[in-house]
């Protein structure tokens, strides 16, 4: 029996991976907010399960994977590989970036997990482009070399945020005075929209209303409050815009896969938010994009799906 982790800011995600079926069972969703370590989680999951212990663990990490070290980007929790896997009395502790171990599941996911939005195809053999936003935005891409899928582990969330009309300008301009430099993420993520949220208050010079990210989405899919809905059509179009770009950069003709806990959230309304319609607008390029399709990925778990592939890799 190995154990699989999917560790984000807000959720840790577990499973076993029976080495027979080479299924993932037992899968449970716990908050990081409630243990102060990682160990702590694991622990308590093992404990939840019924299992004493596991010799092997595959992990998914929200965090560059740079050496022994980790320390989360959007989590305070920070460990040595070494001296975890020690700690869990584990044989193998192996770790990989979060977005990678999802990239890694997107040939495998079932049709019934997927919802496509907007048109298109995918072309066999072309890249697979993968964005997501939850805590953080996470980028990543499976790339076809020599009949098996290569993953990509970056940190895309981070680059420079660009405006696509004179409003947009206008917010970033904002969170520039605010915050120094606006990555996607500052913007394109769930403390992204009531960052967003803030800056069209403020340009509307009204008072300020603390929000969750759940009320913005809330108040703006329902159309009950006007500056809601502008934080949230401009979130939909931003993710669009730089979905677009990291399409066209990677040449992602196999689709784009959306990931994160924001976007099955929405719905039927993020099918008819401005994203496609951002997505597409790429000037000479916007027939090239038309024709490749886009699925907002429904599975809570398929990561995990990912990530057990570190065990069959190696």
């Amino acid at each position: 029996m190995h154990l699989l982790a999917d560790i984000g800011g807000t959720n840790a995600r577990f499973a076993l991976l029976d080495t027979t079926s080479r299924e993932p069972r037992d899968a449970m969703t716990l908050a990081t907010a409630d243990f102060a370590t990682l160990v702590d989680a694991v622990s308590h999951y093992l404990v939840r399960c019924g299992v004493r212990t596991v010799q092997d663990c595959a992990m998914a990490i929200a965090t560059p994977i740079l050496g022994d070290h980790i320390q989360m980007t959007n989590h305070h929790w920070a460990f040595s590989i070494e001296e975890t896997r020690q700690r869990l009395g584990l044989t193998r502790l192996l770790v990989v970036n979060d977005f990678a171990a999802l990239a890694m599941s997107l040939p495998t996911l079932p049709r019934g997990e997927l919802r496509q939005i907007g048109g298109g195809k995918p072309v066999s053999d072309a890249p697979l482009a993968l964005i997501g936003a939850g805590t953080g935005l996470g980028v990543s891409a499976l790339v076809p070399a020599g009949g098996r899928w290569v993953p990509i582990a970056g940190e895309g969330g981070h680059v420079t945020l660009c405006a696509g009309n004179e409003r947009e300008a206008a917010i970033i301009a904002h969170c520039r005075a605010r915050f120094g430099h606006v990555s996607a993420e500052r913007l394109v993520s769930g403390p992204g929209i009531v960052n967003l949220h803030d800056a069209v208050a403020a340009l509307a010079g009204a008072s300020p209303v603390q929000r969750s990210p759940a009320e913005i989405t809330q108040h703006g899919q329902a159309g009950t409050d006007a500056i809601c809905l502008e934080a949230l059509e401009t979130f939909c179009g931003l993710l669009g815009a730089v979905a677009g770009n990291l399409v066209l950069t990677l040449g992602a003709r196999g689709g784009l896969y959306i990931g994160g806990g924001i976007m099955p959230k929405l719905g039927l309304y993020f099918e008819r938010s401005p994203f496609r319609r951002r997505f597409e607008a790429k000037g000479r390029f916007s027939e090239y994009l038309a024709a490749i399709p886009a699925y907002v990925i429904l599975s809570e778990y398929a990561a995990l799906r990912g990530v057990a592939t570190l065990f069959t890799d190696t």
